[in-house]
């Protein structure tokens, strides 16, 4: 059972249960759809709320084993609310755009990002300076600006992430491919236009509002940081346990 307690109310004034036209709906979304208004879908939050919890408890648990939690948002209503979420738990992210292989092709992505850590090294150590004019510089400064901006958020992960989050299921399909390609589960948003077999935790939730993102940006962060204390009073147990 998760820690957090969700808010129906607060779901409700969020927007989180306006679906799609009911033209573009998805069949498999049907169990999760309580009517339609004004030719539009109307999600049933306490399905809403039945899924999410679940989900907020494997997103504790994961966190509490010390494994991260790979955050994607690349649509413009996700970008800055998952971002600042990635920033403040310390958790990877993509909300750019989803590189082929970002998951799969570890090599080379790896590749890529020792190159970044290496220049941004010998950036800040003054080894570039002392080397190159200022013109060389400065084009080292933008390559590492542009790789920055396309691999920042996931410079600091550590392998495969123990799970990943989608905000947009139809938009970030790439991403939930590579996931599944390597097991990795994956909890996401889905809209009443999306196919909720395609991941492990279907969250039936409005994936447009910004307002219903920022709300259940709010509620991840509480089950990363209960995972989070869990982890570290695991991490002082254990010396305690080896001792006896």
């Amino acid at each position: 059972m998760a820690s957090v307690d969700i808010d129906i109310k607060k779901l409700f004034e969020s927007g989180a249960h306006f679906g799609h036209k009911t033209s573009k709906w998805h069949p498999k979304m049907k169990q999760f759809i309580h009517s339609s208004r004004n030719g539009g879908h109307i999600i049933d939050l306490n399905k809403t709320v039945e899924a999410f919890g679940p989900a907020l408890s494997y997103i504790e648990e994961i966190v509490s084993q010390g494994k991260q939690i790979l955050l994607v948002g690349t649509k413009t209503q996700a970008h800055d609310t998952l971002k600042d979420l990635a920033v403040k738990t310390k958790m990877p992210y993509v909300v750019e755009r989803w590189l082929g292989g970002m998951l799969t092709n570890s090599d080379t992505i790896g590749n890529r990002i020792k190159h970044l850590k290496d220049l941004e090294t010998r950036m800040e150590s003054g080894q570039l300076s002392a080397k190159y004019s200022k013109l060389e510089v400065q084009r080292y400064q933008e390559e590492i600006d542009s790789m920055n901006h396309l691999y920042g958020g996931i410079k600091n992960l550590n392998g495969k992430p123990g799970v990943v989050f989608v905000e947009d299921v139809m938009h970030e399909l790439n991403a939930i491919k590579e996931a599944k390609k390597l097991s990795i589960p994956v909890i996401a948003l889905v809209d009443t236009n999306a196919d909720p077999s395609l991941v492990d935790f279907p969250i039936p939730c409005n994936d447009d509002s910004i307002q219903t993102i920022k709300l259940v940006a709010e509620y991840l962060d509480k089950a990363i940081s209960t995972g989070m204390v869990k982890k570290d009073k695991n991490t002082l147990a254990e010396p305690e346990a080896k001792d006896k």
